[in-house]
């Protein structure tokens, strides 16, 4: 249901649960405890567990016209497509009628176009890397796939959706498969070919590019296809650090989280599918010297070691450190 793909078949089968209380090819249950039990016994689970209509006897749970609904995802890039489907009148991703007259309560500010009641509106976050380097009249590319695209332009921006002055970007499509452990690579390789061009036939300060396969594969849980990701990222990755560094260029690579780093539950054996809290590298490659950088670090320091790389004063709002502790030729 909280596609964010322009998969609209994947949205539209949880929609037809709320709206016509329809479950995934007719299933129903009494809780939703049974449901998740049932979905077990058939050998799915985690986010491949199918929408279910729950079993409320005589009671009308569908939504209807004048009705309230609250959608209490706090991530926007998971709650467009369902609020769009409530929202635009004009929507055309599947058939349905439109409801009306709906109050209708999101979390947070998923997008300002949506006719909608934020329950706690966003605190405005400034000074983040993307506008720091815009106000020194620095050029950036982001790019990424469909999957991770949000990452690096909503998130990274601090909640921006519009580009800044000087910043470009490149999105390219993730494959429609049904999970991304039957293409492992995904489109790492095409993203790759795109920024390597991109470095080719521009000058661009910063460049920001995700690698959307450890984490989107390593959530299946399965171990082959993680190994096929990892080893497409790291081909991919050492083409992009040779890119940069053939152009005179630093090469910054690290990650927020780890996943494919544990594919296997080590208490019960059974497939690991989420994300671990493990320390991740930073790795800092070509610059022209000798570094030494502190051990430990957590990720509000990456924004303040990539601006002193680049020589640019670090804003007070920025409460990391530098992971530099001394720098030299």
């Amino acid at each position: 249901t909280m596609d964010r793909d322009k998969r609209w078949p994947r949205t539209q089968i949880g929609y037809d649960v709320i709206a016509s209380h329809q479950g995934f090819e007719g299933r129903t249950a009494e809780t939703a405890r049974a449901a998740i039990e049932a979905s077990h016994a058939d050998g799915v689970t985690d986010e491949f567990v199918k929408p279910v209509a729950i079993d409320c006897g005589d009671k009308d749970v569908t939504i209807r016209p004048g009705d309230s609904v609250i959608f209490y995802n706090f991530r926007a890039d998971r709650m467009r497509q369902p609020v769009t489907i409530f929202t635009d009148r004009a929507f055309a991703g599947f058939d349905r009628e439109f409801i009306e007259d709906l109050f209708i309560v999101t979390m947070t500010n998923y997008d300002d176009a949506y006719p909608v009641h934020v329950a706690f509106p966003e605190q405005a976050i400034t000074n983040t890397l993307a506008e720091v380097l815009c106000k020194h009249g620095l050029q950036q590319f982001h790019a990424a796939e469909t999957e991770k695209y949000a990452h690096v332009t909503y998130f990274f921006n601090g909640g921006v959706e519009t580009m800044y002055e000087g910043e470009a970007r490149h999105l390219e499509p993730s494959p429609k498969v049904p999970t991304y452990d039957l293409q492992p690579e995904m489109s790492a390789r095409r993203l790759t070919d795109a920024v390597v061009q991109r470095i080719a036939e521009h000058d661009d300060d910063f460049i920001l590019v995700n690698f959307a396969n450890p984490d989107m594969v390593g959530h299946t849980g399965v171990l082959e296809a993680a190994i096929k990701a990892v080893e497409a990222v790291d081909e991919c990755a050492g083409r992009l650090v040779e890119a940069i560094v053939a152009k005179g260029g630093i090469a910054c690579v690290t990650a927020d989280h780890g996943n494919c780093d544990r594919m296997i539950d080590l208490y019960t054996g059974n497939p690991h599918t989420y994300h671990t809290t493990q320390p991740v590298a930073f790795f800092v490659i070509g610059y022209d010297g000798y570094l030494n950088m502190r051990p430990r670090g957590a990720l509000a320091d990456v924004s303040p070691t990539v601006l002193e790389l680049m020589g640019v004063p670090q804003p007070p709002e920025m409460t990391g450190k530098s992971l530099l502790e001394h720098s030299g030729k």
